[in-house]
């Protein structure tokens, strides 16, 4: 009989990684190539207007060769990639206050460092949570403080979505904000390439029915955080946004009709992204400055 494993704390107790800053100019290449991707009709921002919120994900970008990829086409090694073997990677959420915009084509400083360590018992078995700080600054200012908190669990998918997608049927949300969107493999490739992902769930269908449990290539969970602030953007474009929350709950495969819904609501709004599988793939919470 093999040992059981030792559990997911036991490899990070000593683990304490320093933090690291990065520099980037924020050029405008970037803003105009996302706002090609999703249709808009023109770039959301040029040099010297202020960054929408999660748009900086843009920026600051992780390139590893080739050769320090796993096989899963994530990185192998990284400063926050927590020292556990055969770990399954999940974007699960984050936060993100807004000091002040960042302003596109001024350069930027990213300080990042690591925010906690916890250890959760899932449906699959155990999962770490690791959630990364992030502050960014212009001119030596604070302007955003984020976290992200990013899952990695043992156990497979495998059993817990559709055998079969159904990329006729529509949601029909009742939310007096809504913004449709169909994705397929092109846009899901074009958003990889412009935030340097190269995990395989997201380009390679083989892959994730046959490795992953998926029955279809996932869509990126940044993409419907970023899909959903698109409503405050659009329908209150007078009111920044000065603090947002979401959460990514399940997952939405390429080719499936989706809606992000919105509410105000007092001095923000809520948000979530539908199908016609579920209401909820997607939530968040927006404030108003």
């Amino acid at each position: 009989m093999q040992p059981a494993p030792p559990p997911l704390d036991a490899y990070v107790e000593s683990w304490a990684p320093r933090p690291v800053t990065d520099e980037d100019p924020l050029p405008s290449g970037p803003v105009t190539a996302l706002s090609t991707v999703l249709d808009l009709p023109g770039p959301v921002a040029k040099a010297g207007d202020p960054l929408p919120p999660l748009w900086h994900w843009l920026y600051f970008l992780n390139w590893p060769a080739g050769r320090d990829l796993g096989a899963d086409g994530h990185p192998l090694h990284g400063r926050f990639l927590p020292p556990v073997p055969k770990r399954q990677r999940m974007w699960a959420g984050g936060r993100c206050d807004i000091v002040r915009p960042l302003r596109l084509g001024e350069p930027a400083e990213r300080i990042g460092s690591l925010g906690a360590v916890t250890v959760k018992q899932g449906r699959t078995g155990e999962m770490l949570v690791v959630t990364e700080r992030r502050e960014f600054r212009q001119h030596g200012r604070v302007c955003l403080v984020e976290e992200q908190d990013i899952v990695y669990r043992s156990g497979r998918t495998r059993g817990q979505h559709p055998a079969v997608l159904d990329e006729s049927a529509s949601p029909r949300p009742d939310s007096p904000w809504q913004l449709p969107l169909r994705t397929d493999p092109a846009l899901l490739f074009r958003f990889s390439a412009l935030t340097a992902n190269a995990h395989r769930i997201h380009y390679d269908a083989p892959y994730c029915r046959d490795e992953e449990g998926y029955p279809g290539v996932v869509v990126h969970g940044p993409l419907l955080a970023l899909f959903m602030l698109e409503l405050p953007r659009r329908q209150a474009p007078d009111r920044p946004v000065r603090s947002l929350s979401y959460r990514l709950r399940r997952p939405v495969f390429a080719g499936e009709h989706l809606i992000a819904c919105g509410t105000p609501a007092g001095a923000g709004a809520e948000l979530h992204v539908a199908t016609h599988r579920e209401d909820r793939h997607a939530t968040a919470e927006v404030t108003f400055a």
